[in-house]
């Protein structure tokens, strides 16, 4: 690949990366620090950072030298911290140029990183590093040793649905008339549906822009009554179709607060508070119940009578469509899972992505849609095992190099329909996850704005994989997966001092 192509990467990056961190774009919302935190492992649903990653356990290769200096970024830093304005130091992404830049190499990045990679709060490391315009691999260790990827494994999940799914994709959630007298409202995926007013949704602690806001259930009840009442009907019986997802309900690290139970029907991903700032807040036993308990009030608002309690009951086959809502596209979506790591919605997009590719919408069938499709799309599948699309289980292993190859596809000119990986990427100290990370006492401060990465965090299991452009001004990708008996500040204060040496290296 020639110097123009990778500058002109770095270029598009920096124009993409850089609206992203000076922005507070409402669909990269910062989350809103909570006991979630705490509760969660990391991000994914809302992981470590969020509260979806909480528990991943990597493997690596050990490292026993050097020593965490306790700095670690991301614990304990004060609210007002969490929304910086602007970067502490340098551009977000510089824009590469031809004619200076120099082609990163591995011992260059072999001596930049020097002892951050024996760091003991690290435990066992694996990692790669990888020129983002060629998807050369260039530096690592283990790179090709599969590692529990936490919340990072969300990074393969929004790589398939993208590429399987057309940039215009939404959910749509609708009514049908079931018989004379009956309606049915279908699930069809969609766990941002809300019953809150639109200025009430926050994302991340931020109101929503008009791209970002999700569909609306009081809307949908509108839309509803209104086709009714033209066709002379007052007074309805409703049931809920929930059969286009298969298999089990729960994920098998299900406790209710990272992750609600995986059905295509709920409001406000099964919260019982839905305006709970909480990243990991506590969910009903049943979503789909609660939304149709939902829709129902909001029929009898609009003048409707609703016979009963709503019964759950598949639609019958051509049933005509009385009305509908939608999400927003699937980029968006991907940007919001992406950046809040919200466990939740990724299950959601990976059974988009299962429905795309005719497999079961099941955790099953999710993981075989996302391992297939990212074959064809030419990443590395060897030792890669995915049970789920959060990453929220223990069982998934992912090596770095597949991580990092997964960033090169999804930054390469030829794929900009991947485009949405890198902008849902959090901004280093900046927002989503990575918020309280890379502060100015981490020891990775001058990192801040010019890095963007995905968290994973579980028990024991730190990872962090993501874009940076270099002291050269190329683009490089990396992968840090961690295992370790660490205090988890300390160990992902480790991690960002390693990706701070990468973002200063000339290499």
């Amino acid at each position: 690949m020639g110097r123009g192509r990778r500058a002109a990467l770095a270029a598009a990056l920096g124009v993409v990366l850089a609206a992203g961190a000076l922005t507070a774009e409402p669909a990269l919302a910062q989350p809103t620090p909570g006991a979630g935190h705490g509760r969660h492992a990391d991000e994914g649903g809302q992981d470590g950072d969020r509260g979806g990653d909480r528990q991943d356990d990597g493997r690596g290769d050990d490292r026993d030298a050097g020593r965490s200096d306790g700095k670690g970024g991301g614990g304990k830093q004060r609210r007002d911290d969490r929304h910086r304005a602007v970067p502490l130091k340098g551009p977000v992404l510089a824009e590469g140029d031809a004619a200076d830049s120099k082609a990163p190499t591995g011992g260059g990045l072999r001596t930049a990183l020097g002892g951050t990679v024996q760091d003991r709060a690290l435990g066992t490391l694996n990692f790669a590093v990888a020129d983002a315009a060629t998807g050369e691999f260039l530096f690592g260790a283990q790179e090709s040793t599969p590692a529990t990827p936490a919340s990072t494994t969300k990074l393969a999940t929004a790589v398939a649905a993208l590429a399987l799914l057309p940039a215009g994709h939404r959910i749509a959630t609708t009514v049908v008339g079931a018989a004379p007298g009956e309606i049915t409202l279908v699930g069809g995926g969609d766990p941002t549906l809300t019953a809150l007013p639109a200025d009430q949704v926050r994302i991340g602690g931020l109101p929503v822009d008009q791209d970002s806001a999700p569909a609306s259930m009081a809307d949908l009840a509108h839309r509803t009554a209104t086709a009714l009442k033209a066709a002379g009907t007052t007074g309805v019986k409703l049931s809920y179709d929930t059969s286009l997802y298969t298999g089990p309900l729960l994920h098998r690290d299900h406790d209710a607060m990272n992750i609600a139970a995986v059905t295509p029907l709920m409001v406000d991903e099964g919260r019982i508070d839905p305006r709970s700032p909480d990243e990991a807040p506590a969910r009903v036993f049943d979503p789909a119940g609660q939304a149709a308990d939902s829709f129902a009030g909001f029929l009898r608002a609009e003048g409707v009578t609703v016979q009963g309690k709503p019964a759950a009951a598949a639609a019958p086959a051509g049933a005509a469509e009385l009305a509908r809502v939608e999400s927003p596209t699937i980029g968006r979506l991907v940007e919001r899972m992406l950046t809040t790591s919200d466990n939740t919605l990724a299950e959601a997009v990976a059974r988009q992505a299962a429905v795309a590719a005719k497999q079961p919408a099941s955790f099953e069938g999710a993981a075989k849609a996302v391992t297939d499709e990212l074959a064809g799309l030419g990443v590395p599948l060897d030792g890669v095992l995915l049970t789920d699309g959060s990453g929220l289980a223990k069982a998934n292993l992912i090596p770095p190099i597949t991580l990092v190859k997964l960033l090169a596809v999804a930054a390469a000119p030829a794929h900009p329909e991947l485009r949405p990986v890198i902008t849902g990427l959090p901004v280093a100290g900046f927002s989503g996850t990575l918020v309280n990370r890379f502060g100015a006492k981490s020891g990775a401060g001058e990192a801040a704005g010019i890095v963007r990465a995905k968290t994973g965090t579980l028990q024991g299991v730190n990872t962090l994989a993501g874009t940076v452009v270099d002291a050269d001004g190329r683009v490089l990708a990396f992968a840090l997966m961690t295992r370790t008996d660490a205090d988890p500040a300390a160990a992902r204060a480790a991690v960002d001092r390693i990706v701070a040496r990468i973002a200063a290296c000339g290499c």
